[in-house]
């Protein structure tokens, strides 16, 4: 029952505020719930299970670490076999916390029968593939999709002998359904049974369903600290050619708000993979994503030869092997961070707090007779990164809780109205009404210039466009010095829709990436500044919702004042109005960036299928002018819709956050008039006061 009669003071309680004990949380959620209960009987404000978690995204190959990094993390001895996390080049993994019950659970995304046997007949087109231009690095994979499945020699037979194989018999199951469930409250169990849906064994064929595989989620309970509000997401390399996968792939890249970079340290500087993931997805990551910080974790530091080590770089010590590990992370921190400040990915991630290089042994972090101290692991430190990130993300999702509650009890108080007051409020609704016109012509007026310098410099993009892309294309698609084996990248290049990337990521050949390159270069200094990753530019969309508000500067009242209430519930409102706009308007930036590539393949891509089909003598020449030709017929529209689609998009962004400002302040400010018009008698300022208190609980 909500309290009558007079206000309480903040501080009336006679407790030392100093010995108050801090409250979670889950705890302050759930005092926000009772009070909101005990005024409305209800307490659902559609609150923060509804938002999506963070993603932060793993790249590493398979030995490098990423399995025993993670059960380190988790605390979890052997949570993961060592190869299993990522052991399958095309298999998206991600780890989250499970918060329904204190079971392992594994989400299995499996192939539709339709997309397997098309996956099939692909895989079987490469393995039987005699001609010059067959590509050894498909077959190969090819081989061990159909070998990890289907047993050994199944490579060697044709389809319809494996179609009518028992194994393939055995499959069938999987193949009607979208999702497995598997779940358990063993660990060790749980571990077997989601084994051949996730890892490759190199001993044994037959029986790995990972070929049948999208993508895997695992949920561990008891991590709540850890990942309550958090996603941890293998991203294996791309060098499979299957496009479900492919998209998949640079679909999940591209939700990461952080990316995790693992490595072996003795290859830390020289492995082209991580170098290679970072050069080749900038644009993902920066422009055409969310992400806003890079660990890059150096793994295994505890495999080391003193010996060797002391020889080539210090003089001896007693306790050899800790002396060179600590002396090898430190030389490799400073050798990474170097290389980092030198590579193109700098100018996106400028900050020291954007880049951190971690060196971590999860060997030693369960092992004590590594001689190593467990924060000398950097384990703890990792954890406590994630934990402050979970942390951070929890405060956020409780204070949006809390302030709703606020919201809805400070519009219950703003019916408490004597009828001198009824004209006040009146024309309080009002001025809100007419700052709401004025504040939306203002916004109007900054995204009409924007897009105007946008339009300027999507032109100069298109002009250097069309008079470079066939050259371009030219030097891209062209054979290296001896020509040996170039048709087979082609092919594969053609085949995967304009892009191909090897499996160490030694060859990256992208001709869309290519061709958007002078739009994207024109736009990208606008683009960060309408939509930077991280801080103020002054002119960015952000800061103009930020600044956008019903209610003036000079609007002030006691907090005795009914007006106090009513200005406090808009407030509440536009707050949380302007946090879903700013999750709206990172998605969208997404969709407005990508565009031009979108644009791109969806008019090169007749042109690939078309290549893709060519075989026989002289068929890399053919593929080739294919392509060269395409480039210069489309060039002159191509480029163009390019640019209309992105103008396109940022205008449907504009009318997105006008429309949803003005519909959603307008449902505000009449229900603080209806509320008004009810004259309701209940007094809910101790209600208030109370959820004031424990909002003091998270700053």
């Amino acid at each position: 029952m909500a309290s009558q009669g007079t206000k309480r003071k903040r501080d009336h309680d006679s407790s030392d505020s100093s010995i108050e004990t801090k409250l979670t949380t889950n705890m302050i959620i759930e005092n926000a719930r009772q009070i909101l209960q005990r005024v409305t009987k209800s307490s659902d404000l559609n609150d923060k299970g509804s938002r999506k978690k963070a993603t932060i995204g793993v790249f590493g190959k398979s030995g490098e670490g990423k399995s025993s990094l993670l059960s380190a993390i988790l605390g979890k001895l052997y949570f993961l076999p060592s190869g299993c996390f990522g052991a399958c080049t095309a298999v998206v993994t991600q780890v989250e916390a499970n918060l329904d019950d204190s079971n392992y659970t594994a989400e299995i995304e499996l192939f539709s029968k339709e997309e397997w046997e098309n996956e099939l007949k692909d895989v079987f087109k490469d393995i039987k593939d005699e001609s010059e231009e067959r590509n050894e690095d498909l077959i190969e994979m090819a081989a061990e999709k159909i070998t990890a499945l289907y047993g050994d020699d199944a490579d060697k037979k044709t389809l319809e002998e494996l179609q009518n194989d028992e194994t393939f018999a055995k499959i069938e199951p999987f193949l009607s359904i979208s999702k497995k469930i598997i779940s358990s409250s063993d660990l060790s169990e749980f571990t077997n049974e989601v084994a051949s849906f996730i890892q490759h064994s190199q001993t044994s064929s037959g029986g790995w369903y990972w070929p049948l595989v999208k993508s895997v989620t695992i949920k561990i309970p008891d991590c709540h600290g850890l990942l309550e509000n958090i996603v941890l997401l293998d991203l294996p390399g791309t060098g499979d050619c299957n496009k479900i996968r492919d998209d998949l792939w640079k679909t999940k890249l591209r939700e990461c708000s952080s990316v995790w970079i693992v490595s072996a340290i003795n290859r830390a500087i020289t492995d082209r993979d991580p170098w290679g993931i970072l050069k080749h997805c900038i644009e993902e990551l920066g422009p055409g994503g969310k992400c806003k910080s890079i660990n890059f974790i150096c793994t295994k530091t505890d495999d080391i030869n003193p010996g060797e080590y002391i020889r080539d770089q210090i003089p001896e010590d007693k306790d050899q092997k800790k002396t060179c590990i600590l002396h090898r992370n430190n030389h490799a921190k400073t050798r990474v961070k170097e290389k980092f400040e030198n590579s193109e990915i700098k100018k996106i991630f400028n900050t020291d707090s954007q880049f951190q290089v971690f060196t971590v042994s999860s060997n030693a972090f369960f092992d004590h007779n590594l001689n190593l101290e467990s924060s000398e692991t950097e384990i703890p430190k990792l954890q406590d990164d994630l934990m402050n990130f979970n942390k951070t993300i929890n405060i956020e999702l409780t204070r949006d809780y809390v302030n709703k509650a606020k919201g809805v009890l400070s519009l219950i108080q703003s019916g408490q109205l004597d009828n001198e007051k009824e004209k006040m409020i009146e024309m309080k609704v009002n001025e809100f009404k007419n700052n709401l016109k004025e504040s939306l012509i203002e916004l109007d007026k900054y995204f009409r210039s924007i897009y105007k310098d946008l339009e300027q410099h999507l032109s100069k993009g298109v002009e250097e466009s069309v008079n470079s892309c066939v050259a371009s294309t030219k030097k891209l698609i062209a054979s290296n010095k001896d020509g040996r084996g170039f048709h087979k990248i082609l092919g594969a290049l053609c085949k995967n829709y304009g892009c191909y990337w090897s499996k160490n990521w030694d060859v990256v050949l992208d001709l869309n990436k290519s061709l958007a390159k002078h739009l994207h270069k024109n736009i990208y200094d606008d683009f960060c500044k309408i939509f930077p990753v991280t801080g103020k530019t002054g002119t960015s969309v952000q800061e103009q919702i930020d600044k956008f508000s019903i209610i003036q500067s000079d609007s002030a009242y006691t907090r005795s004042d009914i007006l106090h209430y009513i200005q406090d519930f808009i407030i509440i409102e536009e707050t949380k109005l302007k946090a879903a706009l700013s999750r709206d308007i990172v998605d969208k930036k997404k969709d407005i960036y990508t565009s031009i590539q979108i644009t791109i393949v969806h008019e090169m891509a007749s042109c690939y299928r078309q290549a893709a089909a060519v075989r026989g003598i002289g068929s890399k020449k053919k593929m080739q002018d294919l392509l060269i030709n395409t480039v210069d017929q489309k060039k002159g529209d191509m480029f163009e819709k390019a640019k209309m689609e992105v103008l396109k998009k940022f205008n449907n962004l504009k009318l997105d956050i006008k429309s949803t400002l003005e519909k959603e302040l307008e449902k505000a400010i009449e229900r603080s008039e209806s509320q008004n018009n009810k004259k309701t008698r209940m007094d809910v300022s101790r209600e208030i006061e109370e959820l004031e208190g424990l909002l003091d609980h998270l700053d």
